[in-house]
């Protein structure tokens, strides 16, 4: 009798394991399918343009394995020390923090008047560097590597003392160089993470974004970008900020800097 009913149980018990089978599979075959021709979109290479950006007028500033469109300023070619092309990045190499005392600073060949600039940027530890623009060479010091423009800040203001210096923040990641403070609030990610800064540039107005976030916008013929700069670093350099076009520079501030990504969108100009 015990066997009988062992059996029965066992019987049971293969009838439900065929069943669940059963729906399984059932389930399976009536799950929906993926539509046809669809794919995942691959993510974008670096240092590349994709069809929208080509439609746009994008054009790139760095090919991720050469130096081709940049020189030193106040030079006619690349710095040979104190910049690497590695691994598609182009970096400063550590030199102690001193500006421009190792490669220098670099400049676009071309001018540009209006444009837009993007470029994706990693610091290292305590680095501090900067993006110029309507960069003036004739403003600048022949012979030292560096060169006077308007400037999108990069700093980690964690450890940097620049962070603290200037006036109400102004020499922070994404100002206006010692003119126009960033918001504290900026989305600016952690050393040793990739940022997108963007400038753009139209008539006399400009804007600072950062990762998608605009930062500040002013206007380079206001009374009040005058008085700032009345009261700033640059109150020495007559015109200062006024000028009609200028390079775009990548500053060698001595501290470790990667850049990849980098774009511009507008008309190149020769030099003046």
């Amino acid at each position: 009798m015990a066997q009988s009913a062992t059996t029965s149980r066992l019987q049971v018990s293969l009838v439900a394991l065929a069943a669940t089978a059963a729906l399984g599979a059932g389930l399976l075959a009536t799950a929906p399918a993926a539509p046809s021709g669809t794919a995942v979109a691959a993510a974008q290479a670096d240092n590349t343009l994709n069809a929208q950006e080509k439609a746009a007028g994008w054009r790139l500033l760095f090919d991720g394995s050469t130096t081709k469109g940049w020189r030193n300023a106040h030079a006619d070619a690349f710095p040979d020390k104190g910049w690497v092309v590695k691994d598609g990045l182009l970096s400063v190499v550590e030199s102690g923090g001193a500006e421009s005392a190792h490669g220098g600073d670099i400049v676009t060949m071309d001018e540009y008047g209006d444009f837009e600039l993007k470029a994706d940027v990693k610091l290292t530890k305590g680095a501090n560097s900067g993006i110029k623009y309507f960069v003036t060479e004739k403003l600048g010091t022949p012979g030292r590597g560096s060169a006077i423009g308007l400037e999108f800040q990069l700093l980690d203001d964690a450890v940097h003392p620049d962070a603290k210096a200037g006036r109400d923040g102004n020499r922070t990641f994404g100002s206006l160089y010692d003119l126009i403070a960033a918001p504290a609030t900026k989305p600016v990610k952690p050393i040793g993470e990739w940022n997108t800064a963007h400038i753009v540039s139209k008539g006399t107005k400009v804007e600072h974004w950062l990762n998608g976030t605009k930062l500040i916008e002013f206007d380079r013929a206001s009374e009040s970008f005058k008085k700032l700069v009345a009261i700033s670093k640059y109150k020495e350099y007559a015109g200062f900020g006024q000028a009609k076009s200028g390079h775009l520079l990548l500053q060698d501030h001595g501290n470790t800097v990667y850049f990849r990504n980098i774009k511009v969108k507008g008309t190149a100009l020769p030099n003046t």
